[in-house]
């Protein structure tokens, strides 16, 4: 008996069993990931680096250069170039031969350094860079007594205090004693600075609401019932009074701050710069001082905390490029949690409808398909719409009806808070509708049946079974369209963002909150900054800080969404059990 031949088996190259076992794919996609979570880490690790620096104080560095020049600033930056073949022609002869050795040692570059110098109003620049090959024999120092004077305008300046004034007769020309008499006198020079402030944009402010809150009644009164009516005789006398007695407040406040800036005013310091000028600084005008080069660690920790505390809680100076940013901190806010109380109620009853009471069809899907589509329209388009839509034609609706007397001035019919609010709930929608059919989708059918087998009706057992366990998947598509939201800077350009809004949309003045006031936004000051500064390298800093703080804010929003899904989640798995 002729035993049978076994066949031998065929075994695949290792290549085939890679591929059969899926170990390229999963190589592939964990490659992918791994790339995707650096990329991300390294870009906010930069910022991060970036944000964190830009208010720790830096040494004050005095160059001489071979012509003659003398800068006094901060170093911002160092770079490399290949300098053009003149530029060393304009050396005098004994160093152009030293020069171009170094430049040859170095790969035929130079380097050189990016000095703030300030003092813009005397040199009309605020930066200079200088190489290392301009620079005189023992020509760089750095003065002991240099001062970094932050002002309300006109940016920083760099000087060596020269004297301290006191109804224009020096009182001391000592360094050491014109500091002492800085830090005696400047406090309540700023106190009585913040007075004046509180004057002027407080109680003027609330004499110019009355008045025009007066003449639009007015105004009113003649648009309804003409000039020669009695009512609008009354109403005249009426605005006269209120008038007159305004008058006489006004002109009590403005005394008051005429003697604030009389005060205050007798109070300067002299300063000697790099180019030997003396300039006579008013104490009111200098926000921050320091000797950059006689600091502790501990003095230079307190400028570095008193600058966080100033960017987090003033409003801006100087071109957005100094200052705070605390109208963009709550504008930003504001209008992201206006965004989620409307969208929410709207993407979620759309959610609802077409999971649990549309029919499947080709109106059903065509709407699916047209959220879908909505969800890629670019921002702008939307701040168009926007634009025309809630400004133009609801706002402008609004004024015609109820703030006639305030025409042709718009009330409503421009950009807003509350319009730029809408515009992004329509941009966010699609996320939270489809988020939330997610979420009803994922909801056991067995529970819905088991509250029909109870008797419940097809609304109680969506609202008592469904709607509660769907909140997180719900809350989910609420993180993203905040996220979202925040951060988006196109359509606020059209319906309400500005470079400077001198009143926030809350305030003492009845009605609290006024939603028609324009706002400052995070994103757009980001814009305005790196794009639109007449200072970008000054600017440049506080672009990395102004965008670490909006990744924090969209962070403890997003914070606050997840704690409440958390929560949600843990309640509902909780009585699943």
């Amino acid at each position: 008996m002729n035993k049978q031949e076994k066949k031998p088996t065929r075994r695949g190259t290792p290549a085939s069993n890679v591929m059969a076992h899926g170990e390229a794919s999963l190589w592939l996609t964990g490659g992918a990931l791994i790339l995707s979570v650096t990329m991300i880490a390294t870009l906010l690790v930069f910022v991060a680096y970036k944000g964190f620096t830009t208010f720790w104080p830096t040494a004050l560095v005095e160059i001489e250069t071979v012509s003659g020049t003398t800068h006094l600033g901060e170093v911002t930056r160092h770079n490399t170039y290949e300098p053009a073949p003149t530029a060393l022609e304009r050396l005098p002869e004994e160093v152009r031969a030293t020069a171009q050795a170094d430049i040859d040692a170095r790969g035929g570059v130079a380097h050189r350094r990016l000095l703030r110098t300030g003092n813009f109003e005397l040199t009309s620049e605020h930066f200079n860079w200088v190489s290392d090959y301009e620079i005189a024999e023992d020509g760089e120092s750095l003065p002991e007594w240099a001062l970094v004077i932050e002002r309300q305008s006109w940016g920083r300046f760099y000087g060596i205090p020269a004297a301290f004034l006191i109804d224009g007769e020096a009182v001391a020309t000592d360094p050491v004693d014109i500091w002492r008499l800085y830090e005696e006198h400047h406090p309540e020079v700023r106190k009585r600075w913040d007075r004046r402030r509180v004057l002027e944009k407080e109680d003027i402010g609330k004499i110019n609401h009355r008045l025009e809150k007066n003449r639009l009644a007015l105004r009113k009164t003649e648009l309804d019932h003409g000039k020669e009516s009695e009512v609008y005789e009354q109403q005249l006398a009426e605005y006269k009074e209120i008038e007159r007695i305004s008058q006489e407040k006004f002109e009590s406040i403005t005394a008051e701050i005429l003697s604030i800036n009389t005060e205050n005013d007798r109070f300067k310091m002299r300063l000697l710069t790099s180019g030997e000028q003396k300039v006579d600084l008013g104490m009111a005008d200098i926000v921050r001082a320091y000797p950059a080069n006689h600091l502790s660690f501990v003095n230079k920790v307190g400028i570095y905390l008193s600058r966080w505390w100033e960017f987090l809680s003033e409003e801006p100076r100087e071109a957005n490029s100094e200052g705070g940013v605390w109208p963009a901190i709550f504008g930003t806010v504001m209008m992201t949690l206006i965004m989620a109380l409307v969208v929410a109620p709207f993407g979620v009853l759309a959610a609802l409808y077409l999971r649990e009471y549309a029919k499947a069809g080709a109106v059903v899907s065509g709407v699916r398909i047209a959220i879908n589509n909505l969800a890629g329209v670019p921002s702008i388009v939307f701040g168009v719409f926007g634009l025309g839509f809630f400004s133009y034609i609801i706002g402008g609706r609004i004024d015609w009806i109820f703030f006639a007397e305030k025409l042709p001035s718009p009330t409503y019919g421009t950009g807003g808070i509350l319009w730029a609010s809408l515009t992004l709930a329509l941009l966010t929608l699609p996320v939270v509708i489809v988020a939330t059919e997610e979420a009803l989708a994922a909801v056991p059918g067995s529970m819905r049946e088991g509250a029909y087998a109870c008797g419940a009706s097809k609304w109680q057992t969506i609202r008592r079974i469904v709607l509660p366990r769907a909140m997180p998947g719900v809350m989910t598509g609420m993180i993203l369209a905040m996220a979202r939201g925040a951060g988006e800077v196109a359509p606020l350009m059209l319906v309400g963002a500005v470079k400077l809004a001198p009143e926030l949309p809350l305030d003492g003045i009845f009605p609290y909150f006024h939603l028609e006031r324009s706002f400052m936004h995070l994103g757009f000051h980001i814009y305005d900054l790196g794009f639109q500064s007449q200072n970008s390298e000054a600017a440049k800093p506080m672009v990395f800080t102004t965008t670490l703080l909006l990744i924090g804010v969209i962070l403890i929003l997003n914070a606050i969404g997840i704690y409440i899904r958390g929560r949600l989640r843990r309640r509902f798995a909780g009585s699943a059990v």
